[in-house]
């Protein structure tokens, strides 16, 4: 047993600090320190012996991309708020300069390290078959292939640029990778500066011929420099790649919010440009011309010894080397929906239903709307659509829904970051089918993960309804980890129906039976639950909180976790990414322990129990799910739902399965120090190290067993009553 299983070893002895860290702004971690400290994490990953060669390269390219929307956007935020001479601090007491300032000096550690396991990656591919050739090492094979392919799939979409007073300087888009070249013509030897920019369309890696060994993309360029500018030699190049600001500005008075969100889409594609890496020891004219054309300052350039546009390299991560890859895994269809010969209706009419992706099959969700489009006894279909997939299931099922004659709404939240053109369309198709589509409200992003079915049966009309904590998106729940709650309590059906009226018609919900909602009730009843556990505690009876969630930031939460942790509540925490809440120091949190999971799967969905006066694990506890994090943005923001859990069976699952196996979880953990380090624990001599995630891929869930029964359902957690 090492310290990261929580659900067996006791809480660490807290430890000592100053009164200004218990007192003052210093009692919270900054948030965006905080985030590149899960990036830093997420990086660790490509250095795990236990995890497969091709993983680890992949999960160095999921840094890089985390590192450049995290620029595009939180950076470029602080960067305007500096520009406007705002020093508002944040909660911690820092500034927006002083913010920048430490987080250029950790981003350009961070951006280090991840050329440097790219290195040592490098050397194990090779090891096993898999690499990158230089342009020295070329064959004549390899250099007649190249020929051919550069004609054929390359030179047609190349736009070659020189750079003169005829010719100005081009836009470079987001992440958009350049080479910059110096040309010396060879009969008069005059010099031509040029561009040429990588189109994003094409791969950035060309597989040669015989086996796994590819050229970058700039080599092949490269080496046909003279098929592009004839007569001239290349007297030096370098390329570079930027980031520009990427966060939208919309009118709130919009009159047409799709015409808006298109014309703000433009305006971000010509956003101030944040951060631009360079070749190291790039020409010096080159350099100059780019930044000055760019109007990019020297702190805003990250000079790069190694492969820019790192991001790139997943496509390095070949399927046909399983070996090197995770082992293949299929999600497992619940047993009662296979008793009920895949009727959906009938599995959820049976009791309630709660699926844990990516474990269970998200097609089941797929499969309650299809089932929905084709049945003649639906007569109605809401759905709420935060993110989905480009050729998405679920909207084709909403379109045939319509174009059947059934009354379908979708709601469809254009202010998706980074999803907004593909929400566009989307909601352009279903229009065309004959759905009615809301966007909700200009001040706040819908996302909430809520669908419901309505159903003639007999002479009644009953709601089946879905309540999700991660979005409705096929792709992403293969990796995400998820619940997904199917119900057809008449009080929840009556609750989501409320809110989607609130959505289309902007009128607050009253008389809510279950469900709290931000930005009215969800934090006021977060706050309350905390607030009693700590009278619990005070009474002398057992008082603990479980909570899962993707960030926690939010002060006044955190601050009423703090007071609970004061009065004696027992509080743990899995917070995979953001946390701004110092664990374990003596008279501020030393009843609060908080761990991060990262892994083969992303963790995603949002948990909280409360034990109710009875500790936990325990029956009686009150158990709930959430699509909100407990950030000011979630809990103010945003409309999102907090659903308490009433099925004992569903209450079980969460409590005894999905909360303690995260809670044991030692190989994918990692602690949270006082001092906002985070140390796993990863004994060499240990292979048996306990991982949620296998777990959850060898044993089935509780809920959905149907006549299989539970005997074979592990419970790691035992109630005291």
């Amino acid at each position: 047993m090492t310290q990261a299983d929580f659900l067996k070893t006791p809480f660490p002895t807290p430890v000592e600090m100053p009164r200004e860290v218990t007192a003052g702004t210093h009692r919270f971690f900054n948030r965006e320190l905080s985030w590149l400290a899960f990036n830093w994490r997420v990086l660790e990953e490509a250095t795990n012996p236990r995890v497969p060669l091709l993983e680890r390269v992949r999960f160095v390219s999921i840094s890089a991309t985390n590192l450049d929307e995290f620029y595009t956007v939180r950076v470029a935020g602080l960067r305007e708020l500096v520009r406007e001479g705002n020093a508002t601090h944040s909660h911690d007491g820092l500034s927006p300069s002083e913010q920048l300032v430490l987080i250029n000096a950790d981003a350009r550690r961070l951006m280090a390290a991840q050329q440097s396991a790219w290195n040592k990656l490098k050397r194990e591919m090779e090891a096993e078959g898999i690499q990158l050739v230089p342009r020295s090492k070329l064959t004549k094979r390899d250099r007649s292939f190249l020929e051919e392919h550069f004609l054929n799939k390359v030179f047609p979409v190349l736009s070659p640029l020189a750079i003169d007073p005829a010719h100005p300087f081009p836009f470079i888009p987001n992440t958009g990778f350049c080479l910059a070249l110096e040309l010396e013509r060879d009969g008069d030897k005059r010099r031509l500066q040029a561009l040429l920019p990588i189109p994003q369309q094409i791969d950035r890696f060309v597989r040669l011929p015989g086996g796994a060994r590819f050229l970058p993309m700039e080599d092949l360029l490269l080496l046909h420099l003279s098929m592009l500018f004839p007569g001239y030699r290349d007297a030096g190049h370098c390329a570079f790649r930027v980031l520009r600001d990427s966060d939208l500005e919309v009118e709130d008075e919009a009159e047409d919010l799709v015409r808006e969100f298109e014309t703000a889409l433009k305006r971000r594609r010509r956003g101030q440009v944040i951060r631009m890496k360079i070749t190291q020891g790039a020409p010096e004219s080159l350099k100059s011309l780019i930044m000055d054309e760019l109007h990019v300052t020297e702190d805003e350039v990250v000079e790069v010894r190694g492969l820019l546009g790192i991001a790139d390299i997943k496509e390095l991560v070949l399927n046909e080397r399983a070996e090197l890859l995770w082992p293949s895994f299929t999600p497992r269809v619940p047993e009662r929906v296979q008793d009920h010969e895949g009727d959906m209706f009938a599995a959820i009419r049976q009791k309630d239903m709660l699926l844990h992706h990516p474990y269970e099959t998200f097609d089941m969700v797929i499969r309650f709307l299809n089932q929905a489009a084709a049945d003649p006894n639906v007569l109605a279909i809401k759905q709420t659509l935060y993110r989905t997939s480009k050729d998405s299931p679920i909207v084709d099922a909403l379109c045939e829904a319509a174009e059947s004659g059934k009354s379908v709404t979708a709601l469809v939240e254009l202010k998706a970051r980074f999803d907004e053109a593909a929400n566009i369309r989307q909601s352009r198709r279903l229009e065309r089918a004959g759905a009615h589509v809301v966007y909700g409200f200009m001040q706040y992003k819908t996302h909430a993960k809520i669908s419901t079915v309505v159903r003639r049966e007999g002479d009644q009309l009953v709601t089946y309804t879905h309540y999700g904590t991660g979005n409705y998106h096929p792709i992403t729940a293969k990796i995400y980890t998820d619940l997904s709650f199917f119900t057809c309590d008449a009080a929840l059906g009556r609750d989501a129906t409320k809110v989607f009226n609130y959505l289309s018609g902007y009128v607050q919900p009253e008389g809510l039976e279950n469900l709290s909602i931000s930005p009215i009730s969800l934090k006021p009843r977060l706050l309350e639950l905390i607030e009693k556990e700590s009278q619990y505690a005070r009474a002398g009876r057992p008082a603990e909180i479980w909570a899962k969630m993707n960030s926690l930031i939010d002060a006044e939460v955190i601050d009423a976790l703090y007071a609970a942790s004061q009065a004696g509540v027992k509080i743990t925490l899995i917070i995979r990414g953001i946390c701004g809440v110092r664990p374990g120091i003596k008279g501020l949190s030393e009843n609060i322990r908080v761990k991060s999971i990262v892994g083969r799967f992303l963790e995603h969905s949002r948990i909280v129990c409360f034990g109710n006066g009875h500790g936990l694990p325990s029956k009686k506890a009150r158990v709930f799910f959430s699509s909100a994090d407990w950030m000011g943005r979630n809990l103010n923001r945003r409309v999102e739902t907090l659903v308490e859990a009433m099925n004992d069976t569903v209450k079980a699952q969460i409590v005894n399965q999905i909360m303690a196996a995260n809670l044991a979880d030692e190989a994918q953990s990692w602690i949270l120090q006082p001092d906002g380090r985070y140390l796993r624990d990863l004994p060499q001599d240990r292979g048996d190290l306990f991982s949620c995630h296998r777990f959850f891929m060898e044993y089935p869930s509780l809920s959905g067993r149907g006549s299989a029964g539970a005997k074979d359902v592990p419970k790691l957690a035992h109630s005291f009553d």
